[in-house]
Parts: structure tokens; C-alpha cells; sequence
């Protein structure tokens, strides 16, 4: 649990002790981290999370993948469902390193899709803090192949964002080969477009549909029969709901405080809107582990809305560190209660190292 602690906390001193400067009129948030203080953020983070030991609800189920691919050549093995998860366990064979390579190839990626979404956030280091609670410790060390699908889905949100649709549809492509459920993504692009929208429409859906031919279509019963004829329950899903509905309510009650383009104003009433959806669909569902697994990639949604919250509750011309702080405190208090009352959070209780066992 002190590992988890020492994460939230120097990600909280960051945010707490950051800078503001002007820029073109509006005030602009930074961690006072240059940009070398990243890149070392981006390697502790990805150590801790992908050189974990025994931590996580999934760990021993994972193992399962390097036994597929040990006696599979690299051709067998990219023709295999989700290749881009396969190749990793295909190279964690290789090296001899298995299960620790892969998840550490996992968390690179992964950390790298959160920094570069956090950097693109006004207050990158609370929208850091964040994300620690349950994006990192519980996402990025529980679901190992859905962490690195929404680790590239937020690169390709932040290239939405900045415009470049093509891109957009590209990362989430490439995140669909480590879980295919993260084309779900594409068709966001489609619902955010304000320029040329009838031709991004055309495109994103012809790129949808081959994204689902290729990556998706002969898994769809697979799935189906899994997820919800078998009536999957998540404990707490309702809870993580929750989490993602109350950012989307607060954007839609203050949504002209907001700073956004245009852009990122479709794009996030869009994700706000799907986020209160969820809800009404966990309410008629037969499997809460379907819904639950597709809000996942909604949960940016927090890191973008609540590191915004000081400057949309306060003023945009003042440091707001009363708000900046409530922000911590509300998110030291998530992962107090996850660590402490979480139903499986034994799993992640020790944390354990994997070079000093």
C-alpha cells in the first residue's frame, strides 16, 4: 500500500506546488515538470506498474497467452486474435523474460498514452492524480490488455482533439489488436466531426466497418455468449459508473465555463452524454461486466473535466489552489476506499516488485 501512497503523493505535490503563466489571454496550468521530469515520471510509473509481481485480479490468468505462443512462429502468432497482445507475450517467450516482459512492454505503452493525454490537459499533474487511483493501480495494473487499448486510445483522443481524425482512427486501430472491444472508439470520431462532417462520417464508418470484418466479426458470438448470455456480473460497477457520470453532469451544468474549442466541446458533450447512457444501460442490462468493461474507455472523461474544475469553479485569472486541492483530496479519498474496501483489492495487497522476489 506505501508504494500506491508514494505515487498519489508526488503526483499531489506536483499539482499542488504548479505554475501558472499567460498565454494568448487565457491562463495556462502547468506541473512546474519540464519535460525531462516526464519522461522520468513515464519510466517510474511504467516500472511500477509493469514489473509487478503477483498484484492484480487477472495475474495468473495472463499466463495463459504465453502458453498459446510458445511453440507458434511470428507468423502464427500475428495472425492470432488480438496480435498486438500476442506479439508482446510472442517477445516476452523470446527473451525469457515472459510474463514480466509483457507487462512491462503493456505498461510502457500504457503510461506513455497518459502522459501524453495528462500534457495535453491544462494541469497535466492533477489530471495525474487522477488518474493514479483507478486508471493506473487498478486499470493499467488489472486489466493489462485494456490498459494498453486505452493507454493508445488516449493518444488518439488527444490527436482528435488536435484535429486529425485520420490519426485518431489510426490509435484506436492499433489499440483494437491488444482488445477488440476498443473499436467501439471509432465511430466517437464520426459524432465529434464539425468540419467536413459528412465526410468524415463516410470515412470513419467505412474505417469502422473494416476495423469490425477484420479485428471483430468472427469473435462477436464468442463475446456475445460470454459477456452476456452468461449474465457476467462486476461488483462495484455501478460505483465506477458513477465516477464517470458525475465529470459528465458537471460539464453539462457548467459546460459554458469550459475552455474548449469547438472540437473538444462536440467531443466531450458527446462522451458526457454516452457516460449518463451507460447508466440507464447497467439499469437494463443482463450483464453489468459489458457495460462496465465499455465505460472504461470513457474514463478520460475525469482526468479532462476535474483537472479543468478549479479554473470552471474559481476563476481562470487566479490559482484556485482551495479547488485544487479539494480535486486531491477527493481522489485521495477514492483510492483510500478501494485499498481499504474494495472487494478484491487483496490482490493488489502487497505490493510486490518482481526484481526483489
Amino acid at each position: 500500500m506505501f508504494t500506491y501512497w508514494i505515487m498519489f503523493l508526488m503526483a499531489a505535490l506536483a499539482a499542488s506546488t504548479g505554475r501558472v503563466r499567460q498565454v494568448q489571454g487565457e491562463v495556462a496550468r502547468h506541473s512546474g515538470a519540464t519535460l525531462p521530469l516526464w519522461w522520468l515520471a513515464w519510466l517510474l510509473l511504467a516500472l511500477v506498474v509493469g514489473l509487478r509481481f503477483e498484484v492484480g485480479g487477472d495475474w495468473f490468468n495472463y499466463f495463459r497467452y504465453i502458453w498459446m505462443v510458445q511453440s507458434q512462429s511470428l507468423g502464427q502468432v500475428l495472425a492470432m486474435s488480438d496480435p498486438g497482445y500476442m506479439l508482446f507475450n510472442w517477445l516476452g517467450v523470446q527473451s525469457g523474460w515472459g510474463i514480466y516482459m509483457v507487462n512491462l512492454l503493456c505498461a510502457l505503452v500504457f503510461v506513455a498514452g497518459l502522459v501524453v493525454f495528462c500534457r495535453a490537459q491544462p494541469r497535466p499533474a492533477l489530471a495525474l492524480v487522477i488518474a493514479i487511483p483507478y486508471l493506473v493501480l487498478v486499470l493499467g495494473m488489472g486489466y493489462t490488455r485494456q490498459g494498453v487499448a486505452l493507454g493508445l486510445g488516449m493518444i488518439g483522443l488527444v490527436s482528435l482533439v488536435r484535429g486529425s481524425t485520420l490519426w485518431f482512427v489510426f490509435w484506436v486501430v492499433l489499440a483494437a489488436t491488444f482488445h477488440k472491444s476498443a473499436v467501439l472508439l471509432i465511430p466517437v470520431a464520426a459524432l465529434a466531426a464539425s468540419k467536413n462532417k459528412y465526410w468524415t462520417v463516410a470515412w470513419v464508418s467505412v474505417a469502422a466497418l473494416l476495423a469490425y470484418a477484420v479485428l471483430l466479426e468472427d469473435e462477436v458470438e464468442a463475446l456475445y455468449a460470454n459477456y452476456v448470455l452468461a449474465e457476467y456480473q462486476s461488483q462495484g460497477a455501478l460505483i465506477r459508473l458513477l465516477m464517470n457520470a458525475v465529470p459528465a453532469a458537471l460539464f453539462l451544468l457548467y459546460r459554458k465555463r469550459f475552455r474548449f474549442s469547438s472540437e473538444e466541446h462536440k467531443l466531450w458533450l458527446w462522451i458526457s452524454l454516452i457516460s449518463l447512457l451507460m447508466l440507464v444501460l447497467l439499469a437494463v442490462s443482463s450483464s453489468s461486466t459489458a457495460v462496465d468493461r465499455v465505460a472504461l474507455y470513457f474514463l478520460p472523461l475525469q482526468l479532462v473535466i476535474f483537472s479543468r474544475l478549479p479554473e470552471v469553479l474559481g476563476s481562470w485569472s487566479k490559482s484556485n489552489q482551495s479547488w485544487v486541492l479539494l480535486v486531491i483530496a477527493y481522489y485521495g479519498l477514492v483510492q483510500f476506499v478501494w485499498l481499504n474496501f474494495a472487494n478484491h483489492a487483496y490482490a493488489w495487497l502487497p505490493y510486490k516488485f518482481a526484481p526483489f522476489q
